[in-house]
């Protein structure tokens, strides 16, 4: 044959793989997806054919192997049938007419029960936090469970070390989950592997990455949880992980940034859900099951509030968290406040949170002003013409600070605090982990951080929003399309 027919043959080859990989797309990409998924991949594939394809081999499927589904499948029904009949506390009375079936559908989802009779205290100061943890692990006897999406050994997480090969010397069992791909590029990766190593701890990587030991499934998943139980009788749990405020990142630290975040340190029977957490997780990176994991025996803890454990990820059918964020805001009657470094809403989302506006409910939110990762910096930035139009109050805390805090607060009674962001990310992609709390002292105590976070920022307006010039625009409106790529 001669050049031009190769040609002319090469060319129709490729036009009709072209055309077979869109009709192909358009059967394949939208079952079971959400619409801005759908549409978003589709586009990617129509625009960029072999590369959109690639990608979505790549990271297209949101869900873990399922292998590990099923593993949470079997954790979710020891639980449920082993905390069917049994007593966690008292609970409080006079709850609203709401709030039984928001618990009832939490439990549905994830398994953990609601209890009472808990303590439950906030330290938004970032050393006192590691601090903090460090004191309760000294106090350990029996077993220390560390899982933390960064976790590195540095000079502000020294002391924290320290408690952990001090308890390890005497006996105490010290467990250590973290993140694959959030500890393997950062700074202090061999160093802290080294000192766990020392100090006898059991570590494992959570989500690893690792194909050639066989360990392999969407690259961009991740284990996002921040959680400590010592002994079933402690826990702290918030959005803080155990490293420098600065990560240890040169560009971090040549710019002067500096996280902000908050934990809560819980004692009482809402322990032992955060261990199961734990306990579930360890399984799923293991196999092994290190004890039955009891709900049955918790002590009464040092306050009276209700608290509920909501886990995440893509290892559950749905998006749990959405769903109880969600029932909040359609749930709230007077104020909202929403704290979300990383804010980037689906319809459903936006629609509950302009909808309370609607309703008479003051809401606001708070941001930071300037971003750590350019993509969803910009993408969160492409909603706030709509939430300020609505008359959603935006506060943008500082520079060179960066607000990592995760908290929802409704009315004067009912809060949400965990390592869940109201983003694509969290919503789909990333293992989180959430806490319902019910109790006017809480809540209290959130409204005083919130209070100092309000002094630490200023206030958006739409005039000044109005004033972003038009390259800022489009680069907002491209990132809040590829944010739907899940």
């Amino acid at each position: 044959m001669t050049p031009e027919i190769w040609a002319l043959l090469t060319a129709l080859f490729l036009l009709l793989l072209d055309l077979t990989i869109r009709a192909t797309a358009i059967i394949i990409i939208p079952r079971n997806r959400r619409p801005t998924a759908a549409m978003a991949w589709l586009l990617a594939v129509f625009f960029i054919p072999f590369i959109g394809v690639f990608l979505f081999l790549l990271i297209g499927n949101p869900r873990l192997p399922r292998a590990r589904r099923r593993k949470q499948d079997q954790i979710n029904e020891y639980i449920a049938q082993t905390s069917e009949h049994l007593h966690f506390g008292t609970l409080r009375p006079h709850a609203p007419g709401w709030f039984g079936p928001t618990v009832e559908m939490n439990q549905k989802l994830g398994a953990l029960p609601l209890s009472g009779d808990n303590g439950a205290h906030l330290i938004s100061d970032y050393q006192e936090s590691l601090d903090a943890m460090a004191s309760a692990i000294r106090e350990a006897k029996d077993y220390v469970h560390v899982e933390f999406y960064i976790l590195q050994a540095d000079e502000s997480t020294d002391n924290f070390f320290r408690a952990m090969e001090e308890v390890a010397a005497r006996g105490v069992e010290v467990r250590v989950l973290m993140d694959h791909w959030a500890n393997r590029w950062k700074p202090r990766y061999k160093a802290t592997l080294k000192r766990l190593n020392a100090m006898g701890a059991d570590w494992q990587l959570m989500l690893p990455v690792q194909p050639l030991k066989g360990k392999m499934q969407r690259p961009d998943l991740r284990n996002h949880r921040k959680l400590l139980v010592v002994d079933g009788k402690v826990a702290f749990l918030g959005s803080q992980n155990v490293t420098d405020s600065t990560y240890n990142l040169p560009k971090n630290i040549k710019r002067g940034l500096h996280w902000v975040d908050l934990m809560v340190r819980l004692d009482g029977p809402v322990v032992l859900s955060v261990n199961a957490i734990f306990l579930s997780d360890w399984y799923s990176e293991t196999d092994e099951v290190l004890e039955e994991i009891d709900i049955a025996h918790a002590d009464i803890g040092s306050g009276n509030l209700d608290c509920q454990v909501v886990p995440s990820g893509p290892g559950f059918k749905v998006e749990n968290n959405l769903r109880l964020f969600l029932a909040l805001l359609y749930a709230a009657k007077r104020r909202v406040i929403i704290v979300s470094p990383y804010f980037v809403p689906d319809e459903a989302l936006l629609l509950a949170i302009t909808a309370a506006v609607d309703r008479g409910v003051h809401v606001e939110l708070f941001v930071s002003e300037e971003g750590d990762q350019a993509m969803v910096y910009h993408a969160q930035r492409s909603y706030y013409e709509a939430l300020l139009r609505a008359e959603v109050r935006i506060w943008m805390y500082r520079k060179p600070y960066i607000l990592h805090t995760k908290s929802l607060t409704i009315d004067d009674e009912v809060a949400v605090i965990g390592s869940s962001n109201m983003d694509m990310r969290s919503f789909g992609l990333n293992l989180e982990v959430s806490m319902l709390v019910r109790g006017e002292e809480f809540v209290s105590e959130m409204r005083a951080v919130e209070d100092k976070y309000r002094s630490l920022s200023r206030e958006l307006t739409l005039e000044e929003w109005m004033q972003q010039p038009l390259r800022s625009t489009v680069l907002d409106n491209l990132a809040r399309l590829t944010s739907a790529l899940q």
